[in-house]
């Protein structure tokens, strides 16, 4: 006999013992509500999820949204209210069979009715519950989307400019469409993999925009007229000051969709047409806190660890914002993290809560800052701390002092290269030989999409390609096999599903401390530090090309080296 349904749920990691257990006392009281449903219900999967175990446990194969066909099938002869109430499609027919999306593969009469009907085998397919009501309302229905439904429902709003009554923006923001309106906004954000939702008003349109994998995506957009309305609902959501429309604000939501735990980082910030805002998304179980997984090579990983098991110093990891530098700490804290070790963190915000770490969120206002909470930790006796980021030359001569004191200290710094962070710090009022005694390495990272596994398409290099970048220094064979994009519904048609860092790691070795004492420029450092056997960023990148995880295009629009 198969696997129950919990059971192949639990198998997969979707949920826990637990979890099931709840779903089955709920379930108890109405013996015709499914197990999927309400785990579905209480958060813990997603539509998807229920049909993909629901195949497994049949032995079915499931449909996506891209297999729904662009007009109805069978038409003439299925009426739309036994469609609509079977939750069943008719996506496909030949002279012998009926492909059949369906919700319930289970439902035997359905089955048999189009058997019947058609005098054909038919040949069911499983269809996730939200996938199939958007094909049903294309196909059969007023063809509106989710989203343009929601704002049917939602009463008429006459302009976006409610002035201090703040009581009728609280209702509106207050009511159900409102709510599923903005719910619906960040469920997409999750399924389309995006890291920023940002929500702009402009003078004629509200703009919704993902950032996926590094890139801005336009996305459906409510009407402008609901402005208000979304804004404050995600304030509200926030804690933030809705009446407060002058200044900028910053707050944190925490929700659980589709059974992950998410933390919403929301800023917001007033402009000519209202006000906008962004939202990082932090899903706590969607990092991995694993060199491999990051992107670090077996030689780079080693170069690192080995600056990681130094008993004291500073170890720096640059790069811009959103190139991944604080994952990299997590990732580095996660190693160091054992019962042996205190281990103490400051940061701006606390974005990834590690269990066994002292973590410290700063509040300027209060007068909790990088340096005064850096004096403070140094009395709790730790083996490593971990500053957010050295903003300013009191944060970084507190650092050196603890690095002096025999403490390894990890932290980040905005420069464009391993090189280049040497010249800030100086540049920032750290004395050339206080640098050269306390900074053991630094690493500079940035992050490129990589090409989805599967839809990529190989091709041959072309020799003039392979001469100008050298790619032969990566490869075995004189003739260099790459991959290109190509876009299918699993990576939304990009060619692109996922990021990886490409680094360079640059010891402070001697022959570095000496051009560092007579404050030599960058370029001089960088070269020294190549003769000695850095692979550079951009080499780095040249090397995950050859390896089919990246495009020579992306790694040019990060390094943005000719």
């Amino acid at each position: 006999m198969g696997k129950l349904f919990g059971e192949i749920l639990i198998d997969s990691g979707r949920i826990d013992q637990e979890m099931l257990q709840r779903a089955l006392r709920l379930g108890g009281e109405d013996g015709q509500r499914r197990i999927g449903e309400i785990l579905h219900s209480l958060g813990a999967i997603t539509h998807q999820d229920v049909a993909r175990t629901l195949a497994i446990q049949l032995g079915l194969a499931t449909i996506d949204a891209a297999g729904y066909p662009e007009i109805p099938v069978l038409e003439e002869r299925v009426s739309t209210r036994f469609l609509k109430e079977a939750q069943a499609l008719p996506v496909h027919e030949d002279t012998e069979t009926v492909r059949l999306a369906m919700v319930d593969p289970t439902d035997r009469y359905t089955l048999e009715a189009f058997r019947v009907l058609t005098d054909r085998q038919i040949v069911p397919l499983v269809a996730a519950r939200d996938e199939f009501e958007t094909a049903f309302e294309r196909l059969y229905g007023t063809g509106k989307s989710a989203m343009g439904q929601i704002v049917d429902d939602i009463a008429t709003v006459e302009g976006d400019d409610f002035g201090d009554d703040i009581q009728h923006l609280k209702d509106l923001a207050s009511e159900a469409p409102v709510i599923r309106l903005v719910g619906l906004i960040m469920r997409r954000a999750l399924e389309t993999r995006a890291s920023d939702i940002h929500i702009e008003p402009f003078e004629n349109r509200l703009f919704v925009r993902y950032r996926i994998d590094g890139v801005i995506h336009e996305q459906e957009s409510p009407p402008r007229k609901l402005t208000a309305a979304i804004i404050s609902r995600v304030k509200i959501m926030a804690n933030l000051d809705i009446a407060e429309r002058r200044l900028p604000q910053d707050g944190r939501i925490k929700l659980r969709i589709s059974g992950k735990e998410i933390d919403l980082r929301v800023s917001t910030v007033p402009t000519m047409h209202g006000e906008s805002v962004v939202m990082r998304i932090l899903d706590k179980g969607g990092v991995p806190l694993d060199f491999t997984a990051l992107g670090f090579d077996p030689d780079l990983q080693k170069n690192f660890r080995e600056l990681l098991l130094r008993p004291h110093g500073i170890l720096l990891v640059t790069g811009p914002t959103g190139s991944g530098k604080t994952t990299s700490l997590y990732t580095a804290l996660s190693e160091l993290n054992t019962p042996d070790k205190k281990i103490l963190t400051v940061e701006d915000p606390v974005e990834y809560q590690l269990e066994g770490v002292n973590q410290i969120q700063v509040k300027p206002q209060i007068g909790l800052t990088f340096a005064n909470a850096l004096r403070s930790i140094v009395r709790q006796d730790p083996d490593v701390i971990m500053i957010g980021e050295i903003r300013d030359i009191e944060t970084a001569e507190i650092a050196v002092q603890s690095a002096l004191t025999g403490h390894l200290v990890l932290s980040t710094l905005h420069t464009n290269d391993a090189a280049s962070t040497i010249n800030r710090l100086l540049d920032m009022g750290m004395e050339d030989y206080l640098l050269t005694s306390t900074v053991i390495g630094i690493q500079a990272q940035r992050l490129v999409r990589t090409l989805c596994g599967k839809c990529r398409e190989p091709y041959r290099a072309l020799p003039e390609v392979v001469a100008e970048f050298s790619l032969t220094r990566f490869c075995a064979s004189p003739e260099v096999t790459l991959y290109r994009p190509v876009g299918c519904p699993d990576c939304a048609g990009t060619g692109f599903s996922g990021r990886v860092s490409i680094m360079e790691i640059m010891p402070m070795t001697d022959t570095i401390r000496a051009l560092v004492m007579r404050h030599a420029s960058s370029g001089e450092i960088q070269q020294a530090a190549v003769g000695e056997g850095m692979l550079t960023m951009y080499e780095h990148g040249l090397r995950k090309v050859v390896a089919g995880v990246t495009t020579i295009e992306e790694v040019l629009r990060v390094t943005r080296e000719v």
